[in-house]
């Protein structure tokens, strides 16, 4: 058995409540009851009825707060659910303790069938874009399309800023971080997640920050949090390190649903290297690259995340009637001649690496848009590790020697996710 799937000390049962979860202006919350687990999902009314399902997916640390800013903005699109995975957010730990990749995908797919939404337009970010590659992989019928923002996925050379993300995996290191953070308070936490997340720290707004401080002094009185955290992290290196068919880069491969792939040039836990290889094991897929994005793409820019999301709609015959057509406005990487399948890449900032794409145009969201047809990928530098790729709560280490808090706070003005 592996580690990740012993026994958890503190059941769904007997997890207590700590202050209550903030809820934005538009949004529900409500708890589901599943076997073996109690799934937290947050959701918005779609602008009309009929809309396609959409489940977004947060990383590790995170929570569905993480996706308030995209719901938003797709709101006229799809009728759109986050849950919080178990231990996460406002969800208890999952009776049996599993945290591994494959677990937390169980609770995905155990929600998907038991609400009867699939298929849906399926989000993950992060630990949550590996377990959406599994969901997609192995339950196809439960997926229109899928879009993942900096996917955790197995990755050879690691960024020295994601290494405390994967020390959290070893024994003991968490307790150790434990007592040397124990004087942090919640507001240095959250400063050293917003440095380790964020291309641009300054896009969190004041209002956004003193909610993510919130946050996280709730979240540090969950007794189960460490556990949730390192458990979680201990799955996504187990993960890394599977191969054959078990093996994620190999899963992606076996994806069916058109994908649109979301990589920040900033990201300091997800290499941007690794979208070439992504580009190319998706065997439909869209590549939008944004210079000034860190790690939460959806998050920072979630106008252009939103945007880029409808024109894969628009390629894929998927838009809605009535929806915007226009969907690469303001803030969007452009549109141009597309084919059905095959890999493409948008590049942002018009300075593209080698093999990326060519032509040049103007795109609202940068200076200048390169479209490709096809995009050209040199994978030198892929492979598995046991680097992580998301930010790992109270304990790693950001920016200015601050902690990181569990995810990064929100930007723009809405004040949502911590």
């Amino acid at each position: 058995m592996s580690s990740t799937e012993l026994p958890s000390l503190l059941t769904a049962t007997a997890s207590p409540k700590a202050s209550a979860v903030r809820v934005a202006p538009g949004e529900r919350l409500r708890s589901v009851r599943l076997p073996g687990i109690t799934l937290s999902v947050r959701s918005r009314p779609p602008a009309r009825e009929g809309l396609p399902p959409a489940l977004y997916v947060h990383g590790l640390g995170g929570s569905s707060q993480n996706w308030s800013a995209l719901m938003q903005e797709l709101d006229e699109v799809v009728d759109g659910e986050a849950i919080d995975l178990p231990g996460f957010g406002d969800s208890p730990p999952p009776d049996d303790g599993n945290y591994s990749v494959t677990g937390h995908a169980r609770a995905v797919i155990r929600h998907l069938d038991a609400a009867g939404r699939g298929p849906v337009h399926l989000f993950g970010n992060s630990l949550g874009g590996a377990i959406t590659t599994r969901v997609a992989a192995l339950r196809p019928d439960l997926v229109r399309t899928l879009t993942l923002v900096s996917p955790a996925l197995p990755e050879i050379l690691v960024q020295r800023t994601a290494v405390p993300t994967a020390m959290l995996a070893l024994p003991g290191v968490s307790a150790l971080f434990t007592r040397f953070t124990k004087g942090w308070s919640a507001e240095q936490r959250v400063r050293g997640v917003t440095a380790l997340c964020y291309g641009d720290p300054g896009r969190v707004t004041d209002e956004g920050f003193r909610n993510a401080v919130e946050e996280m002094e709730r979240r540090l009185q969950l007794p189960y949090m460490w556990d949730a955290l390192t458990r979680s992290a201990r799955g996504l290196v187990d993960a890394y390190t599977l191969g054959g068919q078990h093996s994620l880069w190999r899963q992606a491969e076996r994806v069916l649903a058109p994908t649109l792939l979301v990589y920040g040039r900033r990201d300091q836990l997800v290499g941007y290297r690794m979208a070439q290889r992504a580009a190319r094991s998706f065997r439909d897929s869209r590549l939008v690259s944004l210079p000034d994005a860190g790690h939460v793409a959806m998050m920072e820019y979630p106008e252009t995340v939103a945007a880029a999301f409808r024109e894969l709609l628009a390629d894929t015959g998927q838009l809605a009637d009535g929806a915007e057509s226009a969907s690469m406005g303001s803030g969007s990487p452009g549109s141009g001649s597309r084919s059905g399948s095959g890999s493409r890449d948008w590049d942002l900032d018009g300075d593209s690496p080698s093999g990326f794409g060519s032509g040049s145009r103007s795109g609202p969201a940068s200076a200048g848009a390169a479209v490709s047809g096809s995009a050209s990928v040199d994978d030198s530098s892929e492979g598995g590790s046991v680097g992580g790729g998301d930010s790992v709560g109270a304990d790693s280490v950001g920016a200015d020697g601050a902690g990181s808090a569990a995810e990064g706070p929100p930007s723009g003005s809405r004040g949502v996710g911590s």
